[in-house]
């Protein structure tokens, strides 16, 4: 198949703000072509920069994932100079793209009345804790935040330890994802109207999105959901057991059809017909019953021979992953997962690739997170005309 230039290659991206919640926006878009333009303060640019030190480096080993496909530019927008500068590549844009405090853009005279004047085609996405409105609009709501407000704490841990949270910035990531989500809709409703529109993204209400049937649940049965570690209440067998090699194997049967599948590949065709296992809702109410009777099967055999008996048997299981076992496995490698990308002081960069994959027009990673200030050049002199004198001054001011 020939293949076609990447999908959101017409769009221009100007991203504002810092951290994670935004800025995994305007990764995202630029996975699949956007340029994206990130304006940085010109004294120490985006803290991202300094996240997730490593040795032997003792530079960050996040920003070159999290700032990938993007080209830096220094602008100190809390200057007038630097936020004349921002409506000037707004003016250009197709999307504007932040994650301030509520009512920031507008102290600078960057809010979206004023944007679309210059340029109303204009998308402006804000990301934020708790939305652009209602009482809590003005708190300050980092992701973990977000995640406890959302539900997301309350139900994830043991039963018998306070609300744990994920190993990642879940709440920034979904926020973010919502806010691609929202972005490529109303870029998709501008053919229609020729307008632009404010994508309001809050973190809560992204978090909230993904507990399932949650409120309902409260709402309608009375029921609370509580923190369950490694299973979900009444969907049974779904877990971790032992093997004879001391490995932990995921077996996930809780579908009628796959219990049946999985009773067969223990040799024990008769749970599958067991009035106690026979049904999903059945499994459910003797879960810690059958849960004992697989683990007390499984540790009688080794994890890679569990695994082949349960692949041929055609049951959902595997082991749990840490990033060495994703180097080795031959899946990842077959389908690219895992990408090398050059990087002028690392040599090279593993990272997750772009993911989901497009047949046709798939989207690639270009280049690691920039250099400060590296694309200021192509932006102000390329895009926006600037020459030396006025350069030179706005150096001079520090403005960029």
């Amino acid at each position: 198949m020939t293949l076609r230039p990447a999908p959101l290659r017409d769009v221009r991206v100007l991203e504002l703000g810092q951290l994670l919640a935004g800025p995994f926006c305007g990764q995202l878009l630029g996975d699949f072509g956007a340029e994206v333009i990130k304006l940085e303060d010109p004294r120490t640019g985006d803290p991202m920069r300094e996240w997730g030190r490593e040795k032997p480096y003792g530079k960050s080993l996040w920003w070159p994932v999290v700032a990938r496909n993007k080209k830096s530019v220094t602008c100190d927008l809390r200057t007038e100079a630097g936020q004349d500068l921002a409506r000037r590549i707004a003016a250009e844009s197709d999307v504007l793209l932040e994650n301030f405090r509520p009512g920031t853009l507008e102290r600078w005279g960057l809010g979206p009345e004023r944007l679309w004047e210059l340029n109303p085609r204009l998308i402006i996405t804000r990301v934020t804790g708790f939305g652009q409105t209602g009482p809590y609009a003005q708190r300050a709501g980092f992701g973990s935040i977000g995640e406890a407000m959302g539900g997301i704490r309350y139900v994830t841990g043991s039963a018998d330890m306070p609300p744990s949270r994920a190993g990642i910035s879940l709440g920034d990531s979904l926020a973010a994802t919502y806010a691609t989500i929202g972005t490529l809709t109303a870029l998709h409703e501008r053919t229609n109207s020729g307008r632009g529109q404010v994508v309001d993204a809050a973190i809560y209400e992204s978090v909230l999105a993904m507990m399932e049937s949650l409120l309902p649940e409260w709402q309608t049965a009375g029921y609370q959901r509580e923190r369950t570690g490694s299973v979900l209440p009444n969907v049974s067998p779904s877990n971790v057991y032992p093997t004879a090699d001391g490995q932990d194997v995921l077996i996930a049967a809780n579908q009628d059809t796959v219990f049946g599948r999985l009773a067969d590949v223990m040799g024990r065709p008769d749970l599958a017909q067991d009035e106690r296992y026979r049904t999903h809702s059945a499994r459910g109410v003797h879960m810690d019953e059958l849960d004992g009777v697989i683990a007390e099967w499984s540790r009688t055999i080794d994890s890679d021979t569990l695994l082949a008996k349960l692949h041929e048997g055609g049951v959902p299981a595997g082991r749990i992953y840490r990033a060495r076992d994703m180097f080795a496995d031959p899946h990842f490698a077959a389908r690219d997962a895992i990408v090398a990308v050059a990087h002028p002081e690392f040599g090279e960069v593993a990272m997750q690739n772009v993911f989901p994959k497009l047949s046709a027009s798939p989207g690639s990673v270009r280049g690691p997170g920039p250099a400060l200030g590296a694309s200021n050049d192509e932006i102000y002199r390329g895009l926006l005309g600037l020459g030396d004198p006025e350069l030179d001054r706005l150096r001079a001011d520090g403005v960029i």
